[in-house]
């Protein structure tokens, strides 16, 4: 807001010169227009022209990739991204996210909605006192910085003999991409989406009494999966929350969306919440429900039946399921036995074959209102879902589509798209 006092008092003060002013031919430019947009004795011109004609000639964006102290937080040991690494993210960036979303918003929504500046670090901000990493951050609506550039798979190589990729983008390569990069990308542009429309109050609502700006980081996934969050972080505050569904939506895979639901589904749901899940599942396109090897159709939940109070020293029955292949290794100080125990007690509990035929049917239902885990879900769900339609035109489901559909096609885009320019 005080810049935007700032900018209309300027304004006032050029109207009052202007007066002064007969007419203006709008004559020769003060500055030097010999001077190249993109300079071609750089060693980097031919990458700095394909940014010209890729970001800034259509949607007026800076994609800062040389190192840049004054534009990065200065609390962290920061290091330059790679150049070629900056190079394919660029291209990702394009052909993952802003021609999506001009293919379904059109021509002018991201030249009015994107932001400004993309600001590349090799490597991530971690912050030692909390034992936490930056991977992303959005400032005032207009700079994405994105963080572990370095860490990205490099380009493949063409061998030009067979016209074949070598080592090409394997599907644990996409999971990374969308993990640290374009995850962190979709979430901070909906928070630019946000801060221009503001999300529903309903939203915050429906969890209202969990959040935790200061210790989030100390919950587990399954922990607050349980409590109605599709992620730790969304737990730490109400707009994280909403940004991180819609993130989650376009972004994450079907292992971790099964994983997700098979969390939030142990503690139980309310009556005819089952069908609003197979909707769910429906919606995000999860295949091959037939084959054994999938995780949703081969896991082993265990049962929690004690936790650790570290007041009284002693454990304290507390039950709730929990996958076997997310259980906590989390320890805790036994003032009386000077040892560090286990936080939570198991024994094993059920194998299930199949989560639509065998787990969902075994789900317990209640009917209050107050219960967490899959309800408080579905319903951010269909929440944030509508607010992307109603105020955008967008369907986040569709979006998320186009962005898998896209992502089994990348090393083709890589093949037949993507030149890497060496220094010169």
């Amino acid at each position: 807001m005080k810049k935007i006092l700032y900018i209309l008092s300027l304004v006032v003060v050029v109207t009052s010169f202007s007066s002064c002013r007969t007419e203006d031919d709008f004559t020769d430019s003060i500055f030097d227009t010999s001077v190249p947009v993109v300079d071609p004795t750089k060693a980097t011109y031919e990458f700095d022209k394909w940014l010209y004609d890729n970001f800034v000639v259509p949607y007026n964006v800076d994609v800062k990739y040389r190192f840049d102290l004054t534009a990065s937080d200065l609390q962290f040991q920061l290091t330059p991204a790679d150049y070629g690494r900056s190079q394919l993210l660029a291209h990702f960036i394009r052909y993952l996210f802003y021609d999506v979303y001009t293919k379904y918003a059109g021509e002018g929504f991201m030249k009015q909605y994107g932001p400004r500046i993309f600001h590349f670090i090799g490597s991530s901000g971690y912050n030692p006192s909390t034992e936490t990493e930056v991977l992303g951050t959005a400032a005032g609506g207009v700079k994405i910085t994105l963080y572990k550039i370095n860490e990205m798979t490099a380009c493949p190589q063409l061998d030009p003999t067979t016209n074949t990729l070598l080592n090409p983008y394997s599907e644990e390569d996409v999971d990374v991409l969308n993990e640290n990069y374009f995850h962190t990308m979709h979430h901070e542009f909906s928070h630019i989406l946000h801060q221009t429309k503001a999300y529903p109050v309903a939203f915050g609502q429906v969890t209202s009494s969990s959040y935790d700006p200061m210790t989030w980081n100390e919950r587990d996934s399954v922990t607050t999966h349980q409590m109605g969050f599709v992620t730790h972080y969304a737990s730490s505050a109400t707009y994280e929350d909403f940004v991180e569904t819609l993130s989650c939506i376009i972004t994450d895979n079907d292992v971790r969306w099964m994983n997700r639901l098979i969390n939030a589904c142990c503690k139980g749901m309310r009556q005819g919440d089952k069908e609003d899940v197979l909707v769910l599942i429906d919606s995000l396109d999860i295949t091959n429900f037939e084959d054994p090897t999938k995780p949703w159709n081969n896991f082993k939940l265990l049962k929690q039946t004690h936790v650790f109070n570290e007041n009284t020293n002693e454990y304290e029955e507390e039950e709730g399921y929990v996958l076997a292949a997310h259980r906590s290794t989390v320890t805790v100080y036994n003032a009386k036995s000077g040892n560090y125990v286990p936080m939570y007690k198991y024994e094993d509990f059920r194998t299930f074959t199949s989560f639509k035929d065998d787990f969902l049917p075994w789900v317990s239902y209640t009917t209050a209102d107050e219960i967490e885990g899959i309800n408080a879900i579905l319903k951010k769900i269909n929440i944030a879902t509508q607010w992307y339609t109603e105020n955008w035109g967008l369907h986040v489901f569709e979006i998320r589509k186009e962005v898998r559909e896209r992502q089994n096609k990348i090393n083709d885009y890589i093949k037949n798209e993507v030149t890497i320019y060496e220094l010169k």
